[in-house]
């Protein structure tokens, strides 16, 4: 029997009176049911919000280094049930094991790391123009906020928003994504077996209609940070900016990796690879345009090819360095897309079906696919895909290369592949996206530095992540005492 869970209101764990649940599917195999959650209600949602603003004050009045103990305790709790938790996220997720290692250890560093960071929140002392005034300023948290998350990093994206807000004195209510939201209470236990007091978090399950809607509409919520789909962001962002909040939005991208005539083609492809079908190419900077100098073009795709060929697919808990697609409905749509490129005219170099072995009879998954001869205007350039798909266009320049780069609507991540320093510094200098890599694939972070998007990857207010992460949850006053 599937384990049934609670959500987490005021310090407990609760039934739900809607008595309505939803099932967690492994999607290597989809009639193995992880768990069964609560689909919470308006009302039930609205009760959150009461306690989180409840607990608000006290919270806030609570000393930085005293929080940032709290959140000390949960990494170290976290750290302790890692490989547990690991198991969960693979079985719920589908993600590879080492993937989903890398992704549990990456929640107990920003734990650690926001721990040390809420020592750092008390503000700065300036020099006034007057001899007799004390300048200084003052950060204080915003209040309650809301957070919206996806099941692609089911806890690593929860923790790079819950673990600033909360080290900077908010009060939050959290709704995970209904496909993968097991470790989300992982994550939840951690934290109140660490000491946070009731109120301060309360994580909801259910649909974005009714969760999802309810925090973004209601007027004692503060703020929203939302990742995920862009068609689903701007709806988000467009509902609390017109309540007034403060909003933070990171959304899709479809993030080009330019390969240059002086790269080893090998090399390249390797990069590619891994930052297209890694995690199984469901990343919001995942590698889906690789944008690769004539001069190279032919041995590149050939090399992409064997990348490509060379995974090998199965259930992550079984060892495989690729797992299944996260549901029926995104492997439908991967699918729909290689038909697509192939109406369009692009060259389906490999993949693009179903494998056929015994082991993936029952998971959702896809072949790693390549296409060539891509050009910048087809939809498979242009849309993102978030499945193992990448396409390879044709420049004769590197001119070209950027223009083709900053040829889409988004502008989240984007890599060079090349031995010039200088066309490595024009590309960071004229490439429209929020990262830019050298040598590197387009996808992982480093958690101590700004993360977010431009264009329609992101509302281009706030960052994510290193001190940047905590100015969205916090405001500043200035003082001027004259004595």
């Amino acid at each position: 029997m599937p384990q049934a869970h609670s959500y987490y209101c005021d310090g407990e764990w609760v039934d739900s009176d809607s008595g309505e649940t939803f099932a967690v599917r492994n999607p290597a195999n989809p009639d193995d049911v992880v768990a069964e959650f609560p689909k919470v209600t308006v009302e039930e949602t609205e009760r959150a919000i009461e306690a989180a603003v409840d607990a608000q004050e006290a919270w806030a009045s609570t000393p930085g280094p005293e929080r940032g103990a709290v959140l000390r305790r949960a990494a170290a709790l976290l750290d302790e049930r890692s490989e547990a938790v690991t198991e969960t996220l693979t079985r719920e997720e589908g993600k590879a094991l080492p993937e989903a290692r890398g992704e549990v250890g990456r929640a107990v560093d920003i734990l650690y790391y926001y721990a040390e960071k809420a020592r750092d929140l008390g503000g700065d002392v300036k020099a006034s123009s007057s001899a007799e005034t004390t300048l200084r300023t003052s950060v204080e948290p915003l209040g309650t906020v809301g957070l919206i998350t996806p099941w692609n990093y089911p806890i690593a994206i929860p923790t790079w928003k819950l673990a600033p807000a909360l080290a900077a004195g908010n009060t939050v209510v959290l709704k995970p994504a209904s496909m993968a939201p097991t470790v989300a209470r992982e994550l939840t236990d951690c934290l109140a077996e660490a000491g946070l007091p009731d109120g301060v978090l309360n994580v909801l399950t259910g649909s974005g209609s009714v969760v999802g809607s309810t925090i973004t509409e209601h007027e004692d919520v503060d703020a929203v940070s939302f990742t995920g789909s862009s068609s689903v962001g701007s709806q988000v962002g467009e509902t609390a900016a017109a309540t007034g909040k403060r909003v933070q939005l990171e959304m899709g991208g479809k993030n080009p990796t330019a390969v240059m005539p002086s790269a080893d083609p090998a090399e390249a492809a390797r990069i590619v690879a891994d930052g297209a079908f890694g995690v199984t190419g469901q990343a919001c900077t995942a590698t889906s345009r690789a944008i690769v100098h004539t001069d190279v073009y032919d041995e590149f795709v050939d090399a992409l090819v064997e990348e490509a060929e060379s995974k090998e697919l199965g259930p992550g808990l079984d060892g495989y360095g690729m797992g299944p697609q996260v549901s029926a409905d995104e492997r439908e749509s991967t699918l729909d897309y290689v038909e697509v490129g192939e109406s369009e005219g692009a060259t389906l170099e490999t993949g693009g079906g179903v494998p056929a072995e015994p082991r993936h009879e029952t998971g959702h998954y896809v072949e790693p696919t390549v296409f060539s001869d891509v050009d910048s205007e087809m939809r498979i350039a242009q849309e993102e895909i978030f499945g193992p798909v990448v396409g390879v266009i044709p420049v004769g320049s590197f001119e070209e290369a950027v223009d083709v780069a900053n040829d889409t609507e988004f502008g989240l991540a984007a890599s060079v592949v090349t031995d010039s320093l200088g066309e490595a510094e024009r590309f960071g200098d004229r490439v429209d996206a929020g990262v830019i890599k050298v040598n590197e694939k387009t996808t992982g972070l480093e958690l101590h530095v700004p993360f977010g998007g431009m264009k329609a990857s992101s509302s281009e207010t706030y960052r994510e992540q290193g001190d940047a992460g905590l100015d969205f949850y916090t405001t500043t006053k200035t003082r001027y005492i004259n004595y």
